[in-house]
C-alpha cells in the first residue's frame, strides 16, 4: 500500500515536471493550415515560437508580420484578419492570425494583401516569384484614444497644472481649469 502511494506521488510529480515542456513544444510549431492550394501557418507568440516562425520563414514564399507602433518599443499584433486575393480578385486565403507572423505558400503571381486590426485596414501588393522570399510588414499607428491613455499614464508628461496635452481641446500655454470658468465650485 505504501509503495502504491509513493509510486502515485512520483508519477504525479513527473507529470507536473513534464507537462510544461510538452506544452512549450506544442507552441513552438504552430499547426499548418490549408485553404484551396495555399498552405499557411500563423503564430510567433513568445520568444521560442517567434524564433521557430523566423526559422521556418525561408520555406515559405510569403512572410507577413504585424506590428503596432508603441512607446517605449513597438508591439507585435495577433488576431489580425488577413485576406489575400489574386490578380483576378479571387480570395486565395482568408484567416485570422494567432500571432504576429503569417507564412504562406502561394503560387507565383501578384496578390493584394489586406490586413485588418480592429477595423483599421492596411493593404499591400506582393509579387510572389518561384524560389524567392517576399517579406511584408504591416504597421499600425496607435489610435488617438491609446495616445491619450498613454499620456495619462505618464505623470511626468503633465506640465504642473498649466495644461494637459492628453486632454482634447488643449492649446499649448493655455491654463488648465479645474472647474467652471467663472471660478464657482459648481
Amino acid at each position: 500500500m505504501k509503495l502504491d502511494s509513493i509510486l502515485g506521488v512520483a508519477l504525479m510529480a513527473a507529470a507536473i515536471v513534464t507537462l510544461p515542456a510538452v506544452a512549450a513544444d506544442s507552441n513552438v510549431s504552430p499547426a499548418q493550415g490549408t485553404q484551396g492550394n495555399v498552405s499557411f501557418v500563423s503564430g510567433g507568440v513568445g520568444e521560442d515560437e517567434a524564433a521557430a516562425m523566423k526559422s521556418a520563414a525561408a520555406g515559405y514564399p510569403l512572410e507577413l508580420q504585424f506590428v503596432q507602433k508603441a512607446t517605449p518599443r513597438d508591439e507585435f499584433l495577433a488576431d489580425v484578419k488577413v485576406r489575400i486575393t489574386d490578380r483576378s480578385k479571387n480570395v486565395v486565403l482568408d484567416t485570422v492570425t494567432t500571432g504576429p507572423f503569417l507564412l504562406a505558400k502561394l503560387p507565383s503571381g501578384t496578390y493584394q494583401v489586406e490586413a485588418d486590426h480592429y477595423g483599421v485596414t492596411k493593404r499591400q501588393t506582393v509579387d510572389i516569384r518561384s524560389g524567392k522570399h517576399q517579406r511584408s510588414v504591416f504597421v499600425w499607428m496607435p489610435s488617438a484614444d491609446e495616445n491619450r491613455q498613454s499620456l495619462l499614464e505618464q505623470p511626468d508628461r503633465f506640465d504642473g497644472g498649466r495644461g494637459n496635452p492628453a486632454l482634447p481641446g488643449h492649446r499649448p500655454g493655455e491654463q488648465y481649469r479645474r472647474g467652471p470658468a467663472n471660478g464657482s465650485p459648481h
